[in-house]
């Protein structure tokens, strides 16, 4: 009778897990088919090739005829998440590993908390700091005329992609069992190498799955780039306002309609899109390497 119990709680539970699952998925298909039937049309009207590799975003012209060309945000967005990634990951691994095998408790446990605190710190936040403190000071520093630039939004964003970065990459890395590390160190490796030759590669999939969320991060993020990027439809240069292709959709969706409206939902389809491929292609070389 127990284990009629048992097995009915099993089937129970098994069954709820199943139907959340499927509604996960669901959410994602009704993203997905959305985005294409919202997107599809204006890329028909305006035509796949000059709306991808046009180099000007004139949607409320009324002097001419508009414009929606999205190659500058493009191009922005690769360089803004490239570049966060270039600042940001580093840091945020090499913080992982000191936590996860050589800091002291205390220091442990207080930057821990401190890393908490920087995940729930609202992306406006980051955009008033960066607008207020970063913006000026890179003006001053290179001497340029704006502070609002590319180089702005990389700094804001490869701030924030740290914590998801660190918190994720430290579960893997205490994940890693104490044996390997032992056998490590009895062979005659020091600590520093087994650390980076054994602990590091047996956590590789944790470590590559907290870069994907920072990617994510990264490209997604809109109202804090917003603040510091300048928010203009220019070829990305380092110290020149430059516009998303999240910031596009957010600064504009509020008061468009017709087909810059549809170019909009375009704009979200091709970032979608965007995500897709990086974690697409993420998981074929993890897939490659474990496989090797």
């Amino acid at each position: 009778m127990r284990r009629r119990k048992r097995n009915l709680l099993e089937n129970i539970m098994h069954a709820i897990f199943l139907c959340l699952g499927l509604i996960t998925v669901g959410c994602v298909l009704l993203i997905t088919v959305y985005l294409v039937i919202s997107g599809i049309p204006a890329i028909k009207e305006i035509g796949l090739v000059p709306f991808l590799f046009g180099k000007t975003w004139a949607s409320t012209a009324s002097t001419t005829e508009p414009s929606y060309g999205i190659l500058p945000f493009i191009l922005t967005s690769v360089y803004g998440t490239a570049g966060a990634i270039v600042l940001g990951v580093p840091i945020g691994f090499l913080t992982a590993v000191y936590l996860a095998k050589l800091a002291p408790q205390r220091i442990k446990s207080t930057v821990e908390s401190a890393v908490s605190l920087l995940a729930g710190i609202p992306s406006v936040v980051y955009g008033l700091v960066g607008m207020l403190v970063l913006v000026p000071g890179i003006r001053k520093l290179f001497n340029v005329p704006d502070g609002a630039s590319l180089l702005a939004a990389i700094i804001v964003l490869a701030v924030m992609i740290l914590p998801s970065v660190i918190k994720v990459s430290v579960t893997a890395l205490e994940a890693v069992p104490k044996e390997y590390e032992d056998g490590s160190l009895a062979l005659g490796a020091t600590p520093i190498e087994t650390y980076f030759r054994v602990s590091v590669p047996a956590a590789r999939s944790g470590i590559a799955a907290a870069v994907v969320l920072g990617v994510g991060r990264a490209i997604g993020e809109a109202m804090a780039v917003m603040m510091v990027s300048g928010n203009a439809a220019n070829m990305p240069s380092l110290f020149e306002s430059v516009k998303f292709l999240t910031t596009a959709v957010a600064s504009e969706m509020s008061y468009s309609s017709g087909l810059q409206r549809q170019a909009l939902f375009s704009i979200a389809l091709v970032l979608f899109m965007f995500i897709m491929l990086i974690n697409a292609a993420l998981n074929f070389f993890m897939k490659r390497d474990k496989e090797g």
